[in-house]
């Protein structure tokens, strides 16, 4: 007796149907593929935000072991300057090849699942390292005053009065006393 078993795929914005291509090794074709980013990734200071779109084109190769995608991505990340904290907006521009093996082959990082290949991760695993470590609002950007919080390249020639050392500030008091005598002797 034969059981049926309800399968529910997960769906997915990075997955790419392959059943034209799965298992004849030699067939290709070309892909362009616009995903809507479902949740946002990147790193601390600068990510891909949700709802913001990756452009993926690139070619899918039907290989013995498996199916070889090639691709490019591109599309824009948002986060801010770490030295004035502003927003920045910074190109995304990156590619990546990677084997996506049948799921009998072994030691690969990728698989075909569903007669698909998901470029979810291999889109984060691409995109995240290329991402700037430190973004900034431009080269020039010197932050913000650390005592008032002003962005110093708003404000050129913004500076406090030195502030005095309390550990000083007895012997400054001397120091004006001595002004004041100095004032008051006959030359």
């Amino acid at each position: 007796m034969h059981r049926r078993v309800d399968c529910v795929a997960v769906s997915s914005p990075y997955r790419l149907p392959i059943k034209d291509l799965a298992r004849r090794p030699g067939e290709s074709r070309i892909f362009d593929l616009d995903v809507v980013v479902p949740e946002d990734f990147g790193n601390a200071v600068i990510g891909i935000p949700a709802g913001a779109v990756l452009s993926i084109a690139g070619r899918l190769e039907s290989l013995h072991e498996g199916v070889l995608v090639t691709a490019e991505i591109a599309g824009e990340a948002d986060g801010e300057c770490v030295r004035c904290l502003t927003p920045v907006s910074e190109p995304v521009q990156v590619a990546f090849q990677e084997l996506f093996a049948y799921s009998g082959e072994s030691d690969f990082d990728y698989v075909v699942e569903l007669d698909s290949v998901d470029l979810e991760q291999v889109v984060r695993d691409t995109v995240v390292p290329a991402l700037p470590f430190q973004p900034v609002c431009s080269e020039a950007c010197e932050g913000l005053c650390p005592e008032c919080g002003v962005r110093l390249l708003d404000h050129p020639g913004h500076e406090h009065a030195a502030p005095t050392d309390p550990r000083w500030a007895a012997l400054q008091g001397l120091v004006a006393e001595s002004d004041e005598s100095d004032e008051k002797l006959p030359e």
